[in-house]
């Protein structure tokens, strides 16, 4: 949005988690028009998926804690998706607002003085960023807990759900080289995705004392041993 308010000539090329529309990065996805275009991964809209999924994970959980970054609408508007799909399942709910590094640890301490159940990291680049930190509190405080990219299960998360960002990047790429050819970006559509990944750190799962159902090892993606 800062690039966007800054050119109106300057060719744009994003790639974003959350709906470019709605967002008001471009007024459509067929056709952008103006100096910007892009992908989106659409990470947002899958929120109430991988409360799904986790909730399959973990049946006995009631209670789900959503860590939002306060500071970004891709997370701020991932959270409310969350929380609206966790209200229709029946379950209860509580939002922690984190936005810098020393208030992940107060997370887990709210987490776990609340007895809560599992947690969800909504999509944010802050979040993955601190993927390591995240993991590794999950991890002390055995919690089960999902992300929305792959990068989390490497790092030792138990499981992920989303769109393959590695191939949105890829696409941005390829839109960068047809705009250095010529093409203008506001006649090349939003990309969406067409690749989504479900990831399971089988290893994580043991030693939060988890059984992984046989459906979810089956229909995985990537499963980590």
């Amino acid at each position: 949005m800062a690039a966007k308010a800054a050119t109106g000539t300057i060719p744009i090329v994003f790639a974003m988690g959350s709906d470019p529309v709605t967002s008001g990065v471009v007024t459509s996805l067929n056709q952008p028009g103006g100096n910007v275009t892009g992908v989106t991964f659409f990470t947002v809209p899958l929120g109430s998926k991988r409360l799904e999924l986790l909730h399959d994970f973990v049946p006995k959980a009631t209670t789900i804690a959503v860590l939002v970054n306060p500071e970004t609408a891709v997370s701020r508007t991932d959270g409310a998706n969350v929380l609206a799909a966790a209200q229709s399942a029946g379950l209860q709910t509580h939002l922690i607002n984190v936005s810098a590094e020393g208030q992940i640890e107060d997370a887990f301490k709210v987490t776990v003085d609340r007895r809560i159940d599992a947690l969800l990291v909504t999509t944010d680049a802050f979040f993955i960023s601190q993927r390591q930190k995240l993991v590794a509190l999950a991890e002390r405080h055995a919690i089960p807990v999902v992300y929305w990219a792959r990068e989390f299960v490497v790092a030792g998360g138990l499981m992920s759900y989303g769109a393959s960002e590695t191939d949105a990047f890829r696409s941005a790429g390829v839109y960068v080289a047809k705009v250095l050819n010529g093409a203008r970006p506001g006649d090349l559509p939003v990309m969406l995705p067409t690749k989504f990944e479900l990831a399971i750190n089988l290893k994580t799962a043991k030693a939060l004392g988890l059984t992984v159902p046989m459906i979810m090892q089956m229909t995985a993606d990537e499963v980590i041993e």
